[in-house]
């Protein structure tokens, strides 16, 4: 999501005339767009600050702009710590940083955390990439898990029109991009604040009915989304996926803890079983898809069984891939003021156990693609080697393999190339091209 936002924001920039800078202390204008899921990514906000506000005191023209969920939070007492800032902006005003950055050319030091409904602005993204493209259709998220700070940060729930996402799409397959991934904080959630409702009494403009939506737009090849919340992931949206040939086999649906209270205590208003049951849903309906899930490990209370009851779950689900994180109290959340936090070292140990047991289960589930030929769309050139391409499966596993094709035909990033894989390992392939 962030990726998403800072896309659009490069791109509201280069409109306005400013150009990528050679380095970051040679820029006359930084921009921050940050992150306060967890602790240590909020701390290098200050980290970075610290060495513009050295540069703004010799070069007062500097403009210095913290963008995102930490300028959120933390809004005006982040001016009064860093008065050298000159905007202050929460993520639902991202596409409104031209107006904003006006204002401070005006000689306005800015505050712009106020909730607001997100304007549409589908022209000015940066992307990254030319052949994978992030789809925003959701903003905001109206759970209330209680370690989670981004109900807070990033606001209520605001769907986009399908009609919206449809334009926009049709707009990146003209431009060639052959892949695009429907963002949401909870994706799942997508057009339930919208009207409308089938004659069967069932809820229109859902997340199922937006991937039949956007299926045939010419150009595009491959769609996917993130992220599903198990509270809601239905078996409509399983058979949708199983029907539509352009959606990848890929679902990345975070199940944080393997012990019932401890998912309780994180209100996350689901039990393991459940979870478990739209895993067997998913492999008998689509017995190729990948599955990959966010955990969290020593939140407070946990104790050494329900961490073990964790670990079994990866072991017994086999996940291609885990986001692994130890639990980090967050501001204006319910869990950050329980008395029952667990020490550091716990949270260390905890988590080095997790990661170990995650790289193992994922280089085993891995082998099933030795000696197999997938579909990999290629994305760019490898840094590490400028003979190799790399692009993913649609199973999403990160896969290298030569540029130079049988018959010296030379693959470029956009190709839709079948590899025959030859090397495994945990998080990526290695493979040949094959005609």
């Amino acid at each position: 999501m962030n990726k998403a936002d800072s896309e659009r924001m490069a791109g509201i920039l280069e409109g306005m005339g400013y150009k990528e800078a050679t380095a970051e202390l040679e820029a006359d204008l930084i921009l921050y767009n940050t992150c306060t899921i967890r602790d240590n990514a909020e701390q290098k906000v200050y980290s970075y600050l610290g060495r513009q506000v050295k540069r703004k005191q010799k070069s007062p023209h500097l403009k210095l702009i913290v963008a995102g969920c930490v300028a959120q939070q933390e809004g005006e007492s982040l001016l009064r710590r860093v008065p050298e800032i000159d905007l202050v902006m929460g993520p639902q005003h991202a596409n409104r940083l031209e107006t904003l950055l006006t204002q401070v050319d005006n000689g306005q030091q800015v505050l712009a955390t106020s909730e607001q409904h997100i304007l549409e602005d589908l022209t000015t993204a940066r992307r990254n990439s030319k052949t994978c493209a992030w789809v925003n259709v959701i903003y905001g998220c109206n759970e209330r898990c209680t370690y989670c700070v981004v109900p807070s940060v990033r606001g209520k729930e605001q769907s986009r029109s399908p009609q919206a996402i449809h334009f926009e799409i049709e707009n990146l397959a003209s431009m060639g991009f052959k892949e695009i991934t429907l963002l949401g904080q909870n994706i799942d959630a997508y057009g339930r604040d919208l009207p409308g409702i089938t004659k069967e009494g069932r809820r229109q403009n859902t997340l199922t009915d937006l991937l039949y939506y956007i299926h045939d737009i010419e150009g595009i090849e491959r769609i996917r989304f993130a992220t599903s919340h198990p509270r809601y992931f239905t078996n409509r949206l399983i058979e949708a996926c199983s029907e539509l040939k352009k959606v990848c086999e890929h679902f990345h649906i975070p199940f944080q803890s393997g012990d019932n209270d401890i998912l309780k205590a994180m209100s996350r208003g689901y039990t393991i079983e459940r979870y478990k049951g739209i895993i067997d849903r998913i492999r008998k309906r689509i017995p190729n898809a990948s599955i990959s899930a966010d955990v969290i490990v020593a939140f407070p209370g946990e104790t050494h069984k329900q961490f073990q009851k964790t670990l079994s779950i990866i072991q017994e689900i086999g996940f291609d891939q885990v986001n692994t994180a130890a639990y980090s109290p967050r501001p204006n959340t319910p869990a950050a003021t329980w008395p029952n936090q667990l020490p550091e070292n716990t949270k260390i140990e905890r988590l080095n156990e997790l990661n170990l047991l995650v790289e193992r289960t994922a280089k085993i589930k891995n082998q099933r693609y030795k000696e197999l030929t997938e579909e990999v769309l290629a994305e760019g050139i490898n840094p590490k080697d400028q003979t190799q391409l790399m692009g993913r499966t649609r199973t999403n596993r990160l896969t290298f393999f030569p540029s130079k094709g049988p018959e010296g035909y030379i693959y470029k990033p956009g190709d839709l190339v079948n590899i025959r894989i030859k090397e495994i390992r945990s998080f990526s392939l290695s493979g040949i091209p094959i005609r």
